[in-house]
This record gives structure tokens, C-alpha cells and sequence, in this order.
């Protein structure tokens, strides 16, 4: 298939010296990013869906799509893909089938998850899986649907040939249509990665963590701790989706259904993501970055120089005085889950990891402390609830626009959000032994601007502090909106911060966070009737507490005096 890949022009040969195994695809210049708004819930209640989901009743989507698929595929290859999510012996996988006629998506699928004997052996003991429908078409944005019919188990997507739209196990899948499955059956289909943090004396801790688009997701996952934390180390179970249940010891168990990454190439470099460069050397389909004469590949902010000319993503002549970028900004690798330095050797436990910790995270430039953790569970799915990051110049021309994201999951939730979080609840009474639940912020600024905490692989320094609360050592104080490290509790030794800034890093503004439980309020009154009133009562508790803390004269760093430490 490789080989036709190559004669199609659907794959470019890299050089096999350099990048064994490695090719170059590009996609057509209209199609390069996930398609939000023309992504579609199909059920038969508006309501089920939700505020959040574009929704289109079951019958018209398949007439709609139906007009477009009729005679899409003629004179192409059709690629039959059974695929299994999930190791394959274990209980919590679920096969599916995508006929496509893009042969980039079929060995994209082969790369993502466990195609052929695997997934028919599961189909066959199981009796149902997920069926997928895909083509191109005619790559036409006004022709271009994505649509889930969770009743049916079916996606159909057509118009599109850009992984995120096409390989149809990933977010279609393993998120919008596990979803409401787990909802059913009593387990959970998050937008996480999982990882394990192993300390000196062998002992892992698991977490699973939920972050919006670029807020260091993969990079976390990978992290490759710095020469001062010797005797750390993390193991990737994976970095996207994590498929959660309890377990029969009362405990929370999350797998990775994914046999692949799928990451984002710019920004990735030895000093961000170490081990993903050493993954991505070998094995790898790179989509939409500049191809250098020597037949390699190079992208912004690879942390070399560019190259003095290539083709870029369109196929241009590219130069660095073009005044154009020459990877896309969404441009992708790949990459086989085996070929991670750091992949754990429980990454295909059929029963999973167990899970100590889950974080949520977001990119605040003055709001959120570095860390602080939740005072209980519900405590925790409120501040899930309330994720939201700030937007960059680069991204949408303005700096500091909040977005809300739940969970990091406002674009693949397949079902009504309040449900969702009332899903999170249920789940909450179910497990025995809970995971403490505690959000992170590597974004935060000083009055210049300027990041105040150096983040990548110094992250490990709070990771060690999560571990430590999750076996009831870490020591931290009570603030209005969770438990923060106490004076001395995250090893800061080695950087170069002041005491003054690491106040800053930890402190709280009751007034500046009272006017955020106002929005996020107005945010979650969305949902109507279908939010739980156990997320409105964590809302009313966080905002007596803050209350009774404001004082706005004062500075972050100081206006909040604890009163116990735990």
C-alpha cells in the first residue's frame, strides 16, 4: 500500500537514511484542520445533543450526505479498514469498520489503531462494532459533512481528507460516539492523556490529564524530566483519549484506545518534546511541513535553522524570506505508539492503569495559580466544568479572550453537556477509591508579560507534589478555591525564581476570581435544565468563600492569608 502511495503521489519518499520509514503527505490547501462547524450530532431530540453540538435530525443528514456520497467513490479504490480500539485482549475494546477511499487514510489507520485479525476477531465475538463511511469526494468545504448517529453506532464524513475529519477511530469514535455509550454502560470517553510519574524508590503514579489545544498536552505526556530531577522519570501510556472505568477494586482504571500519535509538528523540538523527536525519526507520515532539498523535513520552531530553500506545504518554492510559513500551523505527524522512548510497559494492559490523579489545565495568564486542588469530587467536576483557556495574537489577533472548554471536551462531547457533567457525578458515586482532582497553569505572567514559570520538563516538579498529595504527604493551605503547596512543598531548587514570584505563581485575587465564578455561571446557565444542580451548588460555594476573602486592594500575592495547612 505504501508502494501505491507513492506511485499515486498520495506519500513523497523522505529520505530512508535519515528518516527510515518515514514519508510526506500533503493535504489539499482547503482542507488542513477538523471542521467544528460542520460537525454534526444526529439524534432525534435537538435537546440530546446539546447547546454546544451543531445538530441535524437522523433522516436529513442521511439524505444530505447520501446525495454526496452517491457516485463519490466511482473509478476510486475502496480501503475496507476493520480496526480495534483498544489492546486486544481486553474487555473495554470495541472493534469498527471504515470504508474509505483515501488511501493516506487507510495507512494513517494502520498507524492510529489495531487494523485487520484483531478488530475482526473482536466483531466476531462481539457481534457489532462502529461503521464508519468516508470520501473525499470532490473536496468541496460546501460539500462537507462530518456526522455522528450515536443510536445507529455510524459516522459519516465526506468532503474531507485531513486525518482529524477522516480517521474516523479518533475523535469520531473514541469520543463522540463512545460518549454516550459509556454514559450507558458506566464508564467515561475523555479527551486525556494518562501517564505514570515513577519515583527513586520504583513507585508509579498514575494521572490522566484534560488540556485545550495548545496547552502542552503531548509535551506533558512525553516529558523528559531535567538533570535536577534525577531519579524521576514518566511513562506515556498515551497522549489523547483516555477510555475510563471502575474497577472491581473500587478503583478508577483508564486505557488508551489508540495505537498511534497524532500530534501537531510546530513548536516540537529537542528542547519542548525530546522524545517525540526521537519518535517521530522513524515510522512517521508527516503531513504539511516544508520538505528541504536533501529530502527531509523541517518546520517553525524545530529549534534549527531553516533550511536556505524547499517546498513548502502547498508544493512552493520557499525560502526563509518568503514572509510565509513554510509548514502549516496544523501541520501533523503519525507516529506508532511502539516507537515512544518513554511508553510504559502497562500501555497495553488489558485492564488499563489506576488512576491517583486527574488534572485539568488551561492557558490563564493571570488567574489560576500554578496548581491547586480540589476539596472533593464535586468540587473537582465543577472545576472541569469551569476549564476555559486565553487566546494568543497568533491564534485569533486578540490576547486574553476566554474560551470555555469543559473538560477539554466542548468539541467532541457526543451528547448534551449537562448530561455530560451529570455523567462525571454519577461516576463520582460509583468509584470507591476516588482520584484527587486538581487543575494546573503553566501560562501564568508578571506585570511584563513574561511566563513565570519555565515549564516543558520542569513540570515534573509539581507532578511530584500531585504524587505526594495523592499518598497523603504533600503539604498544602486552604484557599477559597482548593488546596495550594505550602512554603517549601514543590522543590524549587535549581531555578532561577525569586520569592516574590513564586508568591505570585501561587497566589489568589479573591475579587479577580469572583468575577470569574460570575461568567463561568452565566457559561453553565446554558445548559438549562439538564445541569446539575450539584455543579450550581459548587458554583454558590465558591463564590460564599470568595466573598468572604475579597480584597482588592491588595496584590495576588497577598490577599489571601491561609488559615490551616494539610
Amino acid at each position: 500500500m505504501t508502494r501505491q502511495a507513492l506511485k499515486t503521489g498520495d506519500l513523497i519518499e523522505l529520505d530512508q537514511r535519515v528518516l527510515p520509514g518515514c514519508h510526506l503527505h500533503r493535504s489539499a490547501l482547503n482542507d488542513v484542520a477538523r471542521t467544528e462547524d460542520l460537525t454534526f450530532i444526529c439524534t432525534p431530540k435537538r435537546e440530546d445533543a446539546g447547546p454546544t453540538n451543531n445538530w441535524m435530525a437522523p433522516a436529513d443528514a442521511y439524505a444530505r450526505l447520501g446525495a454526496i456520497f452517491d457516485g463519490s467513490m466511482r473509478g476510486r479504490t475502496m480501503y475496507v479498514v476493520p480496526h480495534l480500539m483498544g489492546p486486544a485482549d481486553s474487555p473495554h475494546s470495541r472493534a469498527g469498520i471504515e470504508l474509505t477511499d483515501s488511501l493516506y487514510v487507510a495507512l494513517s489507520m494502520g498507524i492510529m489503531t489495531r487494523v485487520g485479525r484483531p478488530a475482526l476477531d473482536r466483531i466476531d465475538a462481539a457481534g457489532d462494532f462502529v461503521r464508519g463511511l468516508h470520501s473525499k469526494a470532490d473536496l468541496n468545504p460546501s460539500r462537507r459533512f462530518i456526522c455522528h448517529f450515536p443510536e445507529e453506532q455510524t459516522i459519516w464524513s465526506v468532503g474531507s481528507g485531513y486525518g482529524g475529519n477522516a480517521l474516523l477511530s479518533k475523535k469520531c469514535f473514541a469520543l463522540r460516539l463512545a460518549g454516550p455509550v459509556g454514559r450507558r454502560e458506566g464508564w467515561m470517553a475523555e479527551h486525556m492523556l494518562i501517564m505514570g510519574l515513577e519515583d527513586p524508590d520504583g513507585r508509579v503514579t498514575y494521572m490522566a490529564a484534560a488540556f485545550p489545544s495548545a496547552c502542552g498536552k503531548t509535551n506533558l505526556a512525553m516529558l523528559e524530566p531535567p538533570m535536577s530531577q534525577m531519579g524521576f522519570r514518566v511513562w506515556t501510556i498515551g497522549d489523547d483519549i483516555a477510555w475510563l472505568h471502575v474497577g472491581d477494586d473500587g478503583r478508577l482504571w483508564a486505557l488508551n484506545p489508540e495505537a498511534g500519535f497524532f500530534g501537531v509538528v510546530p513548536g516540537t523540538s529537542q528542547a519542548t518534546n525530546p522524545n517525540a523527536m526521537r519518535m517521530i525519526g522513524r515510522d512517521t507520515i508527516f503531513t504539511n511541513v516544508l520538505e528541504t532539498p536533501e529530502h527531509t523535513v523541517w518546520w517553525e520552531g524545530m529549534g534549527v535553522e531553516p533550511p536556505s530553500r524547499g517546498l513548502d506545504w502547498r508544493s512552493q518554492e520557499w525560502n526563509p524570506g518568503s514572509g510565509s510559513k513554510g509548514a502549516h500551523p496544523n501541520s501533523r505527524f503519525t507516529a506508532p505508539t511502539r516507537n515512544c522512548p518513554t511508553i510504559s510497559p502497562e500501555w497495553q494492559n488489558p485492564r488499563g492503569v489506576p488512576i491517583s490523579a486527574i488534572l485539568f489545565g488551561g492557558r490563564r495568564a493571570r488567574l489560576a495559580p500554578l496548581v491547586y486542588e480540589a476539596f472533593g469530587w464535586a468540587h473537582g467536576v465543577y472545576i472541569g466544568a469551569a476549564m476555559a483557556s486565553e487566546t494568543t495574537a497568533a491564534a485569533t489577533g486578540q490576547v486574553g479572550v476566554v474560551r470555555r472548554d469543559p473538560m477539554a471536551m466542548l468539541p467532541f462531547c457526543g451528547y448534551n453537556m449537562g448530561d455530560y457533567f451529570a455523567h462525571w457525578l454519577e461516576m463520582g458515586r460509583r468509584i470507591r477509591v476516588k482520584p484527587r482532582i486538581f487543575n494546573v497553569n503553566w501560562f501564568r505572567v508578571n506585570a511584563q508579560g513574561e511566563y513565570m514559570w519555565p515549564g516543558y520538563g520542569e513540570n515534573i516538579r509539581v507532578l511530584r507534589w500531585i504524587a505526594e498529595r495523592c499518598r497523603g504527604k504533600g503539604q498544602a493551605v486552604e484557599t477559597p478555591v482548593g488546596f495550594v503547596p505550602a512554603e517549601g512543598s514543590i522543590d524549587f531548587d535549581a531555578l532561577d525564581i525569586p520569592a516574590e514570584t513564586r508568591q505570585e505563581l501561587l497566589g489568589i485575587d479573591p475579587a479577580a476570581w469572583l468575577d470569574e465564578a460570575e461568567a463561568v455561571e452565566v457559561f453553565l446557565r446554558t445548559f438549562d435544565d439538564c445541569l446539575p444542580t450539584a455543579v450550581l451548588a459548587e458554583s454558590e460555594k465558591l463564590r460564599r468563600r470568595l466573598a468572604r476573602q475579597s480584597a482588592p486592594a491588595l496584590p495576588a500575592s497577598q490577599a489571601w492569608q491561609p488559615t490551616s495547612t494539610r
